[in-house]
């Protein structure tokens, strides 16, 4: 800053009221153009004396300002969002950077303000949000100029400049870029098990020639799911392309699409995209079949009916054969037990068969218990409710079926009172955990089933006997409960118990629900971080886990145990793509997304989207190397704003006033002389 000293203006301070000075300058006005008339001599210099008295009398003064000069100022905006990190975007920028604050140091009267514009996660690049910040801080009158450091990617830019100054756009690159990508049109979020959902995404080739589209061109497009073999294949470009995708399980499945590259293409990043696809399976298929009329008959109705995503199928024997009395069928009003339909021809057909006090009586041939038994090993599920007939003479454990069977009667019927009790391995186990709740006992029950030696595993029992047992055969799984009171508890007798969520879980684990695994590993990536939590019915589940990242490359993650049969990790996973996580029996995958889909949708350095602004505002564009960038340069108004190697700044000339003078104009020391001397004069010429 500065202080300087100019004229700035002419004040006037009559001595004489405005009124009075009016009518005395009228009065001379008349009597000159009464002389004029008369064509009297020295009317000249009489009307040079009027003159001089009147603008004395009007007090004229030079108005004099000390001023104090400000510096122009000068905004550098750096771009960091993510695609500023694409090559050596970064490091261009930083040398461009250093550069221009070393040429502004060398400027007088000039200062440069420094803003960045970091990510914004999914609202893409809001650069001029980012300058509006700064310039609210900033005299429009001492703005000299704009200078942008990005890669001309901006997601805000708006249709004219809200300032007055230059605006110049640096792209850190050699010149337009071009890039490849994969773009999605859709893609569903559900699957059903079994069947194939479609993805459409369309493939585009940016910063070429009609952008890549119809030219009868290909790009290769490579898809992996769940870590299986890559499958192959072709796709046009700038169309859309639907790419079927085959839901094998239920649970995540983690879709990966990756396209070739295209020579020279700015980066590979959005040459990919990951997905995941929840699998599902349709509604759920169960037969029940109740072996005679009880109280807990109900208890499974109702459960069955209530679940949304459960077709039941529910058959009750009312009348065994033995108690035929003859009636006509024409007659009957129930319907006949379709034994051949239901356990020969549409038993693959069913996720669920329950069997609730269910006898051998002769309604099933052995056939047909067989069917069953083959039904489980081959992936099938079957839960036997069991009551007196499983300890009787006509106990299934007597037929085919005995063989997929965990357990077989002995002992009887035991008809004491006695509370089910969850085991350790319960405790553990996703059907039981959680369930029990040590400052409640459950409700009393007062029938079980006595039986030898099990197989599986035991989850409940009653006075260290087995209560509820689980299995697993083959492809296929079983449930044993060794008591038909759990009605009891939905009645809430003595206290109740969760009888509604122990026989959901207990169903649910037969039909493979993945969330009721016994092992599982599980992943998931959010901010940047893998999380692996770890499930097991063992005590302590493996404390280490192999992770691949999309590279290829191997890392062991430690897992730190977070309750029994539980353990989790995290770690860092930067890297967009399909991550693998394994512990040597299990393997889980988890997906990273690009970070900032709008930022990466298009990676290219370009000057296309800036230009506009930058030549409405009469800046400039410059394309960065590694030799440096443009110095800083002021020019005055009305001048050639920029060169190809300087990056001109205008000259605001803005002050402040320190301080005000005035000087009179016609002091009385002058006025006087002057004005008696201009009257002597025109007496003088008169007089001749």
């Amino acid at each position: 800053m500065k202080l300087e000293q100019t004229i700035a203006a002419i004040r006037f301070d009559p001595a004489l009221p405005l009124w009075l000075l009016a009518s005395l300058a009228g009065l001379c006005v008349l009597v000159l153009a009464i002389a004029i008339f008369r064509r009297a001599r020295g009317v000249t210099w009489r009307g040079l004396a009027y003159a001089a008295l009147l603008f004395w009398l009007s007090g004229p003064a030079l108005v004099q300002q000390t001023r104090a000069t400000l510096p122009d100022i000068g905004l550098l905006v750096i771009d960091e969002s993510a695609s500023m990190a694409v090559g050596d975007r970064a490091a261009l920028t930083l040398k461009a950077r250093q550069t221009i604050e070393a040429s502004a140091k060398a400027l007088p009267d000039f200062e440069l303000r420094v803003v960045t514009v970091p990510e914004a996660g999914d609202s893409g690049t809001k650069l001029f949000a980012a300058i509006d910040r700064a310039l609210a801080d900033i005299p429009r009158a001492r703005l000299a100029g704009i200078v942008a450091v990005t890669d001309g990617q901006v997601h805000d830019i708006p249709a004219q400049p809200g300032w007055e100054a230059p605006f110049h756009v640096l792209i850190p690159a050699r010149g337009e870029q071009t890039d490849r990508r994969i773009r999605v049109i859709s893609a569903p979020l559900f699957g059903i098990v079994g069947k194939t959902v479609d993805l459409a995404i369309a493939v585009e080739d940016l910063g070429t020639q009609g952008n890549g589209m119809g030219y009868g061109r290909v790009a290769h497009l490579t898809l992996r799911r769940d870590g299986e073999p890559p499958e192959t294949i072709d796709v046009g470009l700038g169309v859309e392309t639907r790419v079927p995708v085959p839901i094998t399980h239920a649970g995540p499945v983690v879709v990966q699409l990756t396209v070739d590259p295209l020579p020279g293409e700015a980066s590979l990043l959005n040459n990919q995209i990951v997905t995941t696809i929840n699998g599902v399976r349709d509604r759920l298929r169960v037969l029940l079949v109740s072996g005679e009329p009880h109280n807990g008959e109900r208890t499974w109705r109702r459960l069955l009916k209530s679940d949304p995503a459960v077709d039941l199928v529910h058959f009750t024997i009312l009348r065994p054969p033995e108690k035929d009395d003859m009636t006509p069928l024409n007659e009957l009003a129930l319907i006949a037990f379709p034994v051949r339909e239901l356990f020969q021809v549409k038993i693959r057909e069913f996720d669920l068969i329950i069997l609730d006090r269910f006898s051998n009586r002769g309604l099933l041939p052995p056939t047909y218990l067989r069917n069953i038994a083959d039904y489980v090993r081959h992936g099938g599920a079957l839960l036997m409710s069991v009551g007196p007939e499983f300890a009787g003479r006509e106990s299934l454990a007597g037929t085919p079926l005995s063989a997929i069977l965990p357990g077989r009667p002995a002992g009887g019927v035991i008809n004491d009172p006695f509370r089910p009790v969850t085991t350790a391995l319960g405790l553990r186990h996703p059907v039981t955990e959680g369930l029990a709740d040590p400052t409640a006992p459950w409700g009393q029950w007062y029938r079980r089933m006595g039986v030898g030696a099990v197989n599986g595993d035991v989850l409940l029992t009653a006075g260290g006997a087995p209560l509820l047992v689980l299995d697993r055969i083959d492809d296929g799984r079983v449930a044993l409960l060794l008591s038909d009171q759990i009605w009891l508890w939905s009645r809430g007798h003595d206290g109740g118990g969760p009888q509604a969520e122990l026989l959901r879980r207990i169903a649910h684990w037969l039909m493979k629900q993945p969330e009721l695994e016994e092992e599982a590993l599980d992943a998931s990536i959010a901010a940047g971080a893998l999380s692996v939590a770890r499930r097991g019915i063992a005590e302590t589940p493996p404390a280490m886990v192999e992770v691949t990242d999309p590279e290829g490359r191997l890392a062991p993650l430690k897992l730190a145990p977070t309750g029994p049969g539980r353990a989790a990790g995290t770690m860092a996973a930067p890297a967009p793509g399909v991550w693998r996580i394994a512990d040597g029996s299990l393997v889980a995958f988890a997906a990273a997304k690009l970070p900032n889909p709008p930022e990466m949708a298009d990676l290219r350095a370009t000057a296309t989207l800036l230009a506009p602004l930058t030549h409405a505002s009469a800046g400039s564009v410059h394309w960065l190397d590694p030799d440096g960038a443009p110095a800083l340069r002021r020019v005055e108004p009305g001048r050639e704003i920029s060169g190809s190697a300087w990056i001109g700044l205008q000259r605001r000339h803005d002050y402040v006033v320190s301080g005000i003078a005035t000087l009179p104009l016609l002091p009385a020391w002058l006025a006087l002389p002057l004005i008696l001397g201009l009257a002597l004069l025109a007496w003088r010429q008169e007089g001749r």
